[in-house]
């Protein structure tokens, strides 16, 4: 009897065993087989080309390994005349501008989402988020233009003028103002990372239940204290991984930052002072390097910003996990 009535239950409402020990005796059931190799050949794909890529910048940039070892990412030697090289600088450049930028856009894309999602009338809502979007399609040399005859005097002329006369005894401020710089690029990154983080919040905010807020409307609280109490922990995983997809486009940019962050390979404690990233050297060193060792080098800065880059997204993933009830991070 019992048999009976699982084969009278619709597919859909069958067990997942059930449907898939069915469609392996079912010599129709090809298209199932087909169909779930293909996917797994896609899934697998993916890691096929991860590590693709890390094994031939691991394998084309032997003589720097040899030549300099672990010292490469702690050296500030970069002296392409005697071939001595060392990555410090462009590890520093890196970091310290995608921090930045981060610290800028967290707030302002957080708040955005904020009012898109919960304050702004639904057709300024979706106009809004239409013209943000469209900001995260513009490309980056386009960026790194307004940023050069637009943000780099404003910086120069009023901003930079500013900080040093009224934060000038900090030695994050101090030195001549060029307009270029560590502070210009994160500025132009935060511009360039606010459409993610904005869009990714919004939709994480349009998705919490009208429950949750009606529930907490009901306790007497006010408006901000149901964004406060409710949207925002509801949504702490999504804002979260908007925010380390912001952090993986802020390390990889490459053209705006060239632009504007002045490159020169030093560590500086000074945020006015100019720096020098990895993706930026190996956009304007790779044509002009002659030597093999010359060359590799900057294949190893390619390995290191790779390596780099997955370190950032395993912690953004660690951090997901934690923070998703029975880490279940989506």
């Amino acid at each position: 009897m019992a048999e009976t009535l699982t084969a009278a239950q619709p597919a859909s409402s069958r067990p997942p065993h059930l449907i898939k020990s069915q469609s392996k005796g079912n010599p129709f059931g090809w298209g199932d087989l087909i169909f779930e190799n293909l996917t797994l050949l896609f899934a697998l794909s993916i890691l096929g080309i991860a590590c693709a890529i890390a094994w031939q910048l691991f394998k084309n940039s032997t003589l720097p390994r040899h030549a300099f070892g672990w010292s490469f990412l702690t050296r500030q030697m970069w002296d392409p005349v005697a071939e001595d090289f060392g990555a410090l600088p462009f590890i520093f450049g890196t970091l310290v501008s995608s921090v930045l930028a981060l610290m800028m856009a967290i707030p302002l894309g957080v708040g955005v989402a904020i009012f898109l999602s919960e304050l702004a009338p639904r057709k300024v809502s979706s106009t809004c988020a239409f013209l943000i979007e469209l900001l995260a399609a513009i490309p980056s040399v386009v960026y790194g233009l307004i940023g050069v005859f637009v943000l780099v005097p404003l910086m120069r002329v009023y901003v930079q003028p500013f900080l040093m006369k009224t934060l000038g005894f900090l030695p994050l401020f101090r030195g001549p103002a060029y307009g270029v710089g560590m502070l210009t690029a994160a500025v132009i990154l935060a511009i360039m990372i606010v459409p993610f983080i904005t869009t990714i919040s919004r939709e994480i905010f349009l998705s919490v239940p009208i429950s949750l807020k009606e529930a907490a409307m009901a306790l007497g609280a006010t408006h901000w204290e149901v964004v406060r109490l409710a949207v925002l922990p509801y949504s702490r995983s999504g804002i979260a991984g908007s925010v380390f997809l912001a952090l993986g486009r802020a390390l990889g940019e490459t053209m705006a930052v060239t632009m504007v962050i002045g490159n020169r390979p030093e560590v500086a404690a000074s945020l006015l002072a100019p720096g020098y990233t990895m993706a930026a050297v190996l956009a304007n060193e790779f044509t002009e390097a002659t030597s093999d060792l010359y060359v590799q080098t900057l294949i190893e800065i390619g390995l290191v910003l790779f390596a780099i880059t997955i370190i950032v997204n395993a912690i953004g993933r660690l951090i997901l996990y934690k923070m998703t009830p029975q880490g279940e991070a989506h």
